[in-house]
């Protein structure tokens, strides 16, 4: 039995697909002007680990994770370069593909561009228009009349007056309240011809809430089971869906609302203002793929998670361990289910897809292996393929990592990592202490413990 935080309802409800045994699942994806960053590393790494872990419970999962490829930044930025659109979103598209299969996130079933999907998206304008919930403002945009909807909040926990009082919303002078949004945007004079299409309320495109309101209704229903994002689209963005998908289709939308949490950096908001933007390209060229999936998924989905390079550092040493224990072992096609401590790792993960503990369960059986009980390596192979990690033959990962870790081991670096061990000394991990000397030793830097405190020397 799964239990789901369902930022609907706010509490773990139990996972009751609609159709048994199948299950359908639509991620808000990315809008394709730049090169992915953090963020999106985030939401495309825990959702596949959802979907994964979905698929290992039995289900049969109809994954869709959309791309906006229609948008006033695309637009804005496609202009700044002289270029077409179209070359700018297929450009960062495949940039996009390249981000995330180097961090061993599959493919979703379906990956729907919204230009393709404008005929969809005015035949549910249109009927909003027809019931009253949408109108043509006097610029010759349509919007929707977010009081005519009974309910709107009920995702955000919000009343109109405090949505109204506190939240950023969309700007437009003419419209009739300012929590109203744009269906459909009137064509501009100065924007290029590939971004206008002929419609009932004249040559414009679509508003960006729209555009998933219908790709989902159209791949997966007008009723689904699970819809997921980063927390940054609880409101206005999901809030806006379910307004227009409800009052299109009179029932309800989405049974399981899913939200991963921010990324900070140094404990402050990611921001291209704060100059603490990093694209995943930029951490790749220091990192391993895979010590930044391990990374992001040795958080819980749900909390903010904390970008340094100390953190990645230590996530290294980490996955070191787990690699170290899988040594000689063999590839295994499932777990045992019915082990032990796979009914922990299964226990953790339909708890909210507790991933935190799974990989302490992971670590446990890594302790076991280094004790001797070598048989045990296979389950720690099967079940950390679960999770998308362990996969590789474990001589070249290893190979890898001393070969990072000594690119990086300036006096800063090698710093950084003697003071991760102090905190897991003090902490009585001294499994990780002893990995982060033997990792630092591999690397030609000796360390040398006293009551004052830990100092180094080259080898």
């Amino acid at each position: 039995m799964i239990n789901i935080h369902n930022t609907l309802t706010r509490r773990k409800d139990v996972f009751t697909p609609i159709e048994p045994g199948k299950v359908r699942m639509y991620v808000c994806g990315m809008t394709v002007y730049d090169f992915c960053h953090l963020g999106h590393a985030r939401v495309m790494v825990v959702f596949d680990m959802v979907a994964r872990w979905l698929r290992a419970s039995g289900f049969d999962v109809t994954y869709v994770r959309n791309i906006t490829d229609i948008d006033d930044k695309i637009i804005r930025r496609a202009q700044e370069n002289g270029e077409t659109i179209r070359a700018l979103t297929n450009r960062f598209i495949a940039a996009m593909h390249e981000d995330a299969d180097a961090l061993g996130v599959l493919r979703p079933d379906h990956e729907p561009r919204a230009t393709e999907y404008v005929a969809s998206m005015q035949t549910i304008i249109a009927r909003l228009t027809e019931k009253g919930l949408a109108y043509v403002a006097d610029s010759r945009d349509v919007c929707f009349a977010v009081r005519k909807f009974d309910g709107y909040g009920k995702l955000s926990g919000k009343s109109l007056d405090e949505l109204r009082a506190g939240e950023r919303v969309e700007v437009a002078g003419d419209k009739r309240d300012p929590l109203d949004f744009v269906l459909w945007k009137r064509a501009r004079e100065e924007e290029p011809e590939e971004v206008k299409w002929a419609s009932p309320w004249g040559a414009g495109r679509p508003g960006w809430h729209i555009e998933c309101s219908a790709m989902s209704s159209d791949l997966l229903g007008d009723h689904f089971d699970i819809h997921g994002g980063g927390q940054d689209l609880q409101f206005p963005h999901h809030e806006n869906e379910i307004a227009q998908s409800e009052g299109a289709h009179g029932h309800a939308f989405v049974n399981y609302w899913m939200h991963n949490g921010f990324v900070r950096v140094d404990d402050e908001k990611m921001s291209k203002s704060l100059g603490n933007f990093f694209t995943i390209r930029d951490v790749l060229k220091a990192f391993d793929p895979e010590v930044v999936r391990f990374f992001i998924l040795r958080a819980h989905y749900r909390s903010p998670l904390n970008y340094s390079d100390a953190h990645l550092q230590d996530a290294r040493s980490a996955l070191t361990r787990l690699y170290t224990a899988l040594r000689g072992a063999p590839q295994v096609a499932e777990p045992d289910w019915n082990e032990a401590h796979a009914l922990r790792f299964k226990a953790a993960m339909d708890d909210d897809f507790n991933t935190p503990e799974a990989v302490a369960v992971l670590f446990e059986l890594a302790n076991r292996v280094n004790r001797g009980e070598t048989a045990m390596a296979g389950q720690l192979r099967a079940l950390g393929a679960v999770l998308g990690l362990l996969e590789r033959d474990a001589e070249v990962f290893l190979k890898a990592s001393v070969g990072e870790a000594d690119r990086e081991l300036d006096a800063v670096g090698i710093e950084a990592r003697i003071e991760v061990r102090s905190a897991a000394k003090k902490a009585r991990d001294f499994a990780l202490a002893d990995g982060i000397r033997a990792e630092l030793l591999a690397a030609g830097v000796v360390l040398e413990d006293s009551p004052s405190g830990t100092t180094w020397r080259r080898a």
